[in-house]
């Protein structure tokens, strides 16, 4: 009880502080770049966690220990994947941001529209932000949902269903309320709680338990497969690792959160510090293997069905060694870490949406901030429901497809930042072809069936999908711009 006690306090905390965030640093609010990107009035610090708040969420708190708890090594990609990721975010964001601050862009649609000129182009690029936007707030409430399963596991003669759905839909009702009254500002400050209770939490666990259970010498022992990995799967780490860090920036939430920073010195001192984020992943995704050795933890988790086993590692370990008071608030810091990411990309799918209705002239400066506000709304909704009637395991498979898809939009964003006169035709072709390869070879290496891989085989060993999709995008953005602009200066 005193966990629950401690969790709800807690999140009433949080309420008020999303809810408050409307007059941090304030300004007119019916102005879209007030909403959704806080004025750009943001300074290192707040931009650090804002940006941390995009990867630390709470699928990822969940998923990394789960990958590793269920499969082994090969989901300790996800360590090098950030580490490259904010490498490619020192290269490529602080000159996005530039051009984007000079031209008051707030999406990368708006950068695309801009230089390239093509109705066709900005509405596909929105498009596939937003989808592959939506399955990933849906998994924060997956992980979510364990949480509440966790803290109600007690509770025998409880509902527990009903009990854990209530709590999900009051959960993201407040959430909606106060991302519609104070958009960016209010992700913003409680992302710096959020992020504070997360790291604490993994500073906490990864000092107490290897101190109280041995180290990792019982749990290598216990899984002694785990200590390398498998050179069959080489090809597969590496191009997970690699393609996952080249699309991590691509994500609609990811640009927004660069775009709030004040000026391009704030962004490079905040993308210099992620690091520390990447630390505690490392840690984070150690836990996976060091349950095997807390038997408090394992008998927990025989409890619980072996098809979802994996996701309440985290959540149960701090169960079953947490004292009542510090466990409250370890998994009030998880459950947020899923709501505040979900507001942040809300609201960089409704400013999606909303250059969509312009391309099409649906929409005017007037209208166009509430629009977005209740567009923000409706992107919550969907993926809440989407949770409640589709089975977990379908709404994860989506999210694979997620990063082969947004990767698609990798030669109009990143290289159009550095190579000029791509030409427009051939970047649409591209991410056309790009996607449907992507999409079609997951269907047909699972069968048509329930996605649970996405690599396949090749010379190397299997390699994931994302490659050979933008490989064949970029050889279509390549060849298709240099024959399309030879045969219009012939014509001219």
């Amino acid at each position: 009880m005193i966990s629950i006690l401690v969790f709800v306090v807690g999140f009433l905390s949080f309420s008020y502080l999303g809810i408050k965030g409307k007059d941090f640093r304030p300004g007119n609010l019916d102005l879209l770049h007030e909403w959704a990107l806080g004025g750009q009035r943001f300074g290192a610090f707040l931009v650090w966690f804002l940006i941390g708040a995009d990867l630390f969420t709470a699928y990822t708190f969940i998923a990394v220990p789960a990958g590793i708890f269920a499969k082994g090594p090969i989901f300790f990609f996800a360590v090098p994947y950030v580490a490259i990721g904010f490498g490619v975010a020192l290269i490529v964001m602080p000159k996005f941001f530039s051009i984007s601050k000079e031209k008051c862009h707030i999406t990368a649609v708006d950068f695309v529209k801009d230089l390239y000129n093509s109705k066709t182009l900005a509405i596909l690029i929105a498009l596939i932000g937003i989808i592959a936007e939506l399955p990933y707030i849906a998994l924060q409430m997956v992980g979510m949902k364990v949480v509440l399963a966790t803290m109600l596991m007690g509770f025998k003669s409880l509902n527990q269903n009903l009990a854990n759905e209530m709590g999900l839909s009051i959960a993201f009702l407040i959430l909606s309320w106060f991302t519609y009254k104070s958009g960016l500002r209010g992700a913003t400050l409680t992302a710096v709680l959020k992020d504070m209770l997360i790291l604490g939490t993994v500073l906490i666990l990864a000092i107490y338990i290897p101190l109280h259970y041995n180290w990792f010498y019982e749990a290598f022992k216990i899984k002694n497969t785990y200590q390398t990995l498998n050179p069959k799967l080489y090809s597969a780490y590496i191009s997970l690792a690699i393609m996952s860090a080249l699309a991590l920036f691509l994500y609609p939430h990811a640009i927004t959160g660069c775009l709030s920073s004040e000026d391009v010195k704030v962004l490079k001192k905040s993308v210099a510090f992620l690091p520390i984020y990447g630390i505690g992943l490392g840690i984070l995704a150690m836990f996976g293997i060091l349950v095997y050795e807390v038997k408090p933890a394992m008998d927990m988790l025989s409890h619980i069905p072996a098809s979802a086993r994996g996701s309440f590692v985290v959540p149960i370990l701090i169960n079953s060694t947490m004292p009542s008071f510090l466990s409250g608030l370890m998994l009030l810091g998880i459950f947020i870490g899923g709501l505040v990411p979900a507001s942040i990309m809300a609201i960089a799918s409704s400013n999606l949406m909303v250059n969509i209705l312009r391309e099409l002239n649906m929409t005017n400066p007037s209208n166009e901030t509430n629009l977005a506000k209740w567009f923000s709304f409706l992107f919550k909704l969907i993926p809440l429901m989407l949770v409640f009637v589709v089975p977990p395991t379908f709404a994860i498979s989506l999210q694979l497809l997620g990063g082969i898809i947004i990767l698609q939009t990798l030669p109009s964003i990143f290289l159009g930042l550095f190579i000029k006169h791509l030409n427009k035709d051939a970047l649409t072709m591209g991410l056309i072809l790009g996607a449907i390869f992507g999409i079609y070879e997951v269907l047909k290496i699972n069968h048509f069936g329930p996605i649970t891989s996405t690599l396949m085989p090749s010379f190397m060993g299997p390699i994931f999908i994302g490659v050979y999709a933008l490989l064949i995008n970029l050889v279509v953005v390549i060849l298709g711009t240099i024959f399309l602009n030879i045969f219009r200066s012939k014509a001219q």
